[in-house]
């Protein structure tokens, strides 16, 4: 006698709707960082069942997301606008059922809200279709601030602008880096599968996977091991771009974290010395706790005063480094994928000001090269301010020379990548990564 297949328990979408008002209530009101914000609230939720807790996270990044189509819908207000007569439990229920799968009166009897504010959202493709303003069209149909879609429109044209838009309200592949101190990318590929995750090879980098996403990889014995560490294909690609070498002083000037300093200790093989270098010590502190686990040995922490007071904390760095990463505090426009609240948080006039903090971190962290040592300038931004215009600072301020990444990457993947020369742009559209800049230096001996 065959065993039935149990069924699936229907979620307990009280408990679900609870905790997404009380996220959003923490990002919108509060200023809280929805990640931080629902790790909060499932923390406390004990009770919640897996299923639940997806449903939870999705609906909860899905109506962040969203939001600014959905108030323009419901009142008219230009995405990125205050809400006004906008309440967070009529736009929850908008988002049910623009893309939650619910009927206006389900979402309304679920949200205690009126059922009339929600029934014109059948009409919704056609109202957006119908905005005569080209930029205003876009940035509701994306639910994105106008002025990031007027940049992105004014860089890349209209039509590759609109394809860039449009991804990014995709959802962002789980994309984890081997850890080529304990496996190679095969080994790690075969272990993951004897947990039942499913992966495939990343296009550009040697060392990345892409899992199927459908699990929760920090809770995989692999993880807990020190197999991989959870990390964008860009990222790795930054890593990979600095050259790190065995038995060599290589310097991860922004550290944070530390996701890229676990990348170039393995690089490295664990020999020779890693700065890992920040203004940020509690960063730092989870960096040493993250390199336990990786298994890496080889890492040293410090952390670097603002200002003035910086210089004599490097001092004895100066000239030594055969390798600097500069992984410069930015917008985070790159990221907006990943991270949907980032597209409200970010203004009009934060590129200029972090291109201003970018070029300062250069001035500061280029005099740690060794002669002849590579410099490495990388941030999460899109868009020539933080990005073309601060590498042409490096090269024509800071006496570096420029390296063609094609000597390191290779000409089949440099072209895969559209370098060009000693720089590469990613963008979500074109090589399905976040969106990333790096241009390598050198120098001079």
């Amino acid at each position: 006698m065959s065993r039935r297949t149990p069924l699936a328990r229907p979620p307990r979408l009280d408990l679900v709707d609870a905790v997404v008002l009380e996220v959003h209530g923490l990002v919108h009101d509060q200023g809280w960082l929805a990640d931080r914000a629902l790790e909060r609230a499932l923390r406390r939720e004990r009770k919640l069942w897996a299923s639940e807790r997806r449903l939870s996270a999705e609906s909860v990044y899905g109506l962040i997301r969203m939001q600014g189509q959905l108030a323009f819908l419901l009142g008219g207000a230009e995405p990125g606008a205050p809400f006004r007569g906008l309440s967070l439990s009529l736009l929850y229920a908008a988002w049910l059922v623009r893309f939650g799968g619910a009927s206006a009166d389900e979402a309304a009897a679920r949200l205690a809200v009126p059922p009339a504010r929600l029934r014109g959202l059948k009409e919704a493709e056609a109202r957006m279709a119908a905005i005569a303003d080209p930029h205003l069209r876009l940035a509701v149909e994306g639910s994105l601030p106008r002025w990031i879609v007027e940049r992105f429109v004014t860089e890349l044209g209209e039509e590759e602008a609109t394809r860039l838009v449009r991804v990014l309200n995709d959802r962002a592949p789980l994309t984890v880096r081997a850890n080529l101190l304990h496996c190679d990318r095969e080994a790690l590929r075969s272990r993951l599968a004897s947990e039942g995750v499913e992966a495939v090879p990343t296009r550009f980098s040697p060392w990345g996977l892409t899992l199927d996403g459908h699990q929760n990889a920090f809770a995989l014995r692999s993880f807990q091991e020190g197999w991989f560490e959870i990390q964008d294909e860009g990222s790795q690609l930054i890593a990979l771009a600095c050259a790190a070498r065995p038995g060599k002083v290589v310097v991860d000037a922004c550290a944070g974290a530390g996701g890229k300093a676990l990348a170039l200790s393995a690089e490295m093989h664990n020999r020779g010395t890693l700065w890992a270098l920040d203004a940020d010590s509690e960063r730092l502190s989870e960096a040493r706790r993250r390199a336990r686990r990786a298994g890496v040995d080889n890492l040293r922490t410090r952390p670097i005063p603002a200002g003035a007071e910086a210089a004599l904390a490097l001092q004895d760095l100066s000239g030594r480094a055969a390798a600097v990463l500069v992984d410069a505090p930015c917008s985070g426009l790159g990221t907006l994928r990943r991270k949907p609240d980032a597209r409200w948080r970010v203004k009009p006039e934060d590129p200029p000001r972090f291109a201003a903090l970018q070029r300062e971190l250069l001035s500061r962290f280029a005099p740690l090269l060794a002669p002849g040592g590579r410099l490495v300038y990388a941030t999460c931004a899109m868009g020539r301010t933080e990005n073309g215009e601060v590498a042409e600072f490096a090269g024509r301020e800071l006496g570096l020379v420029p390296a063609p990444l094609e000597t390191l990457f290779g000409a089949d993947r440099a072209n895969a990548l559209g370098a060009r020369g000693n720089q590469v742009e990613l963008f979500p559209h074109r090589q399905g990564t976040d969106g990333f800049f790096f241009a390598a230096f050198q120098r001079p001996s």
